[in-house]
This record gives structure tokens, C-alpha cells and sequence, in this order.
């Protein structure tokens, strides 16, 4: 069962041009949203691994079953402000202005391998910042998984020019 052929693409969502690559389809279906945590846990199975950070939000909606999966401990990155302890953060540049990501300063230990882990892949903007952040506080990043890639975007290649490999499950050409 492809998981692409699960995702539903919406035309010119945000916007004129863009073709939306929309996964609450794949979420919605059992079947789907089971083969997609099964897949990415046969990959991950026998990798040494300490913990999967998910990046808000939607990678926390794969992210959090996949660790369980994985019999392994679950970190959130999240926007600024929304973790309730103390954080450590990283600001990054979007398209038009700036973000910031955040973590808990005692949520990842020094050496530890940990596996990123979001719904999608354009830019790469987020995810490196994920991995900037992860790095500063001593893990290492064992991998990038997406459930989709648009290789046209440029975001895979971004990160491993960064040096870190990038796994996807499937990819859309194009916008």
C-alpha cells in the first residue's frame, strides 16, 4: 500500500500556486496511518537510537507512535513559548521574517542518537534549526525522516549538505 497514493494534494493552498501535499488523509485512514508507523519502524528497528524528536506539530503525530514503536523516549520541539520548563532555543530565518524552536534543557543527554522526525520536507529551514538545536545540547543526529519529500524545494539537499542523511518515505515533484 503506497502512502503517496493516501496523501491528498489541494490546489493553491496557502496560496495561488502551491499544491498543498495534505497528510490528515493518510492520519484518518487505519490502514494508512499504520503502514506509514510500521514502515518507518522496520527502518529504524535495528538502529541505534536514544530517542525521536518530533518537530511541532505534525511531526508529533508521527514521531510520538513511532518512539513507542521503537520502545523508545519521545522529545518535542516546539515553537518559543510553549514548553512549560526551562528551554534552550534557536532562532532561524523563514521565508519572510523569523522563527524560533525550543526544547527542554534536560530533554536530550550528551552523545545521545537521536532521530528527527517530521511530516515533510520543503525548504529545510525548520528541520535544520531542529538539528542545530538538538547538536547544541550535545546529541547526535542519527537521521532526518520525513513523511514526504519535495525534492524540488531544495530541503534534502540543504541538510545534507549540512551532513545529515534524510530518509523519506515518498516524494512529490514540483511545488
Amino acid at each position: 500500500m503506497p502512502i503517496k497514493s493516501r496523501v491528498r494534494t489541494v490546489p493553491h493552498y496557502p496560496k495561488p500556486g502551491i499544491m498543498f501535499r495534505d497528510i490528515t488523509t493518510v492520519l484518518k485512514d487505519p490502514i494508512g496511518l499504520r503502514a506509514t508507523i510500521d514502515e518507518l519502524a522496520r527502518r529504524y528497528r535495528d538502529v541505534k537510537i536514544d530517542k525521536v524528536a518530533g518537530i511541532e506539530s505534525r511531526g508529533f503525530i508521527l514521531a510520538a507512535p513511532l518512539a513507542y514503536a521503537l520502545g523508545k523516549g519521545f522529545v518535542p520541539i516546539r515553537k518559543k513559548g510553549k514548553l512549560p520548563a526551562e528551554t534552550i532555543g534557536h532562532d532561524y530565518e523563514l521565508e519572510y521574517g523569523s522563527d524560533r524552536i525550543e526544547i527542554h534543557v534536560d530533554a536530550i543527554e550528551k552523545g545521545e542518537k537521536i532521530l528527527l522526525v517530521d511530516d515533510l520536507i520543503a525548504t529545510g529551514g525548520t528541520a535544520q534549526a531542529a538539528c542545530i538545536l538538538i547538536e547544541k545540547m550535545g546529541g547526535r543526529i542519527v537521521e532526518c525522516a520525513f513523511m514526504i519529500d519535495l525534492p524540488d524545494i531544495g530541503g534534502r539537499v540543504r541538510l545534507e549538505q549540512c551532513g545529515h542523511r534524510v530518509f523519506a518515505l515518498c516524494e512529490f515533484e514540483g511545488d
